[in-house]
């Protein structure tokens, strides 16, 4: 289990760093997918957010790569992770095979790091003893 989530977390660190980096740098081509889809993209680009995007896909990728802060790197992920799923499903369905295995990627590791998630899911906080944080 242990080299399956060592792999999983590398191959998503992997993916999101070499995309979020691509968004500057430009060193693999991507076209703008067609129609309605397309346009969205050049909206996203015009605008800046794909910048503001990448960014955070380079910090979470680096966070995973470096195995640091990893429940941090998976909650900066899992919402854009939604929301490209919901982009290939509904405007550009013919890319969705990487959507899906980062999404798979995603879940596994949450399955597999769900120690950091425990408490927020549950509701419960950590109680301190120091007097100074009972406010």
């Amino acid at each position: 289990m242990k080299i399956a989530v060592l792999i999983a977390r590398i191959l998503l660190g992997l993916v999101f760093t070499a995309f979020g980096v691509n968004t500057f740098l430009h060193f693999f081509p991507m076209p703008p997918p067609p129609g309605d889809a397309g346009l969205f993209a050049g909206l996203l680009f015009k605008y800046g957010w794909f910048a503001f995007i990448a960014v955070l896909y380079i910090i979470a990728g680096v966070l995973l790569l470096l195995g640091r802060y990893i429940g941090i790197a998976l909650t900066i992920l899992a919402p854009m992770i939604v929301v490209i799923l919901l982009f290939h499903i509904t405007m550009n369905p013919q890319g969705i095979g990487l959507a899906l295995f980062v999404a798979v990627l995603e879940v596994f590791l949450i399955y597999a790091h769900w120690h950091h998630f425990g408490a927020v899911i549950h509701g419960r906080h950590r109680k301190t003893t120091d007097s100074n944080h009972n406010l």
